[in-house]
């Protein structure tokens, strides 16, 4: 199962990317990327947040696929799978907020309802992920007392 979620988070993470890129390519044929909310950024600072949030975003899978690789414990398969369910949550969010701007970008809502389903392919996985781990300890219990 550990190559099954460090190939969904791939998966994922590419996708998260591609995402990136689609809203990048009008500035490749001479049309603006500015996102019309209102506030225009004159400062890098103004946007260090944002920039942190999305380092944040992007770096909790990677650090999660180290993870899978390298800790089997229950309380971490636990907090891995918190953590998909987590980005399923954002992901389904940033959907909604992709289909509320208009004109709507089908092409962007496509890639983030498969990014949904990558997601819950990941929930998915990682719960079963979990719930071996239940019963490797629960077995390894019985054992111990025979």
């Amino acid at each position: 199962m550990a190559d099954q979620l460090i190939a969904l988070w791939t998966v994922f993470l590419l996708g998260t990317l591609f995402h990136t890129q689609l809203a990048l390519i009008p500035l490749f044929h001479g049309l603006s990327v500015l996102a019309p909310h209102g506030h225009v950024a004159t400062d890098i600072s103004e946007i260090s947040s944002v920039l942190w949030l999305m380092l944040a975003f992007f770096i909790l899978p990677l650090m999660a696929m180290v993870g899978i690789c390298f800790f089997d414990s229950r309380q971490y398969r636990l907090a891995h799978l918190w953590l998909t369910l987590v980005y399923s949550v954002l992901n389904v969010a940033h959907l909604v907020v992709d289909m509320s701007i208009l004109p709507v970008a089908w092409y962007q809502v496509t890639l983030m309802a498969w990014l949904v389903a990558v997601g819950l392919g990941l929930n998915r996985v990682a719960y079963h992920w979990f719930r071996e781990s239940h019963r490797q300890s629960h077995s390894q219990g019985l054992q111990s007392t025979h």
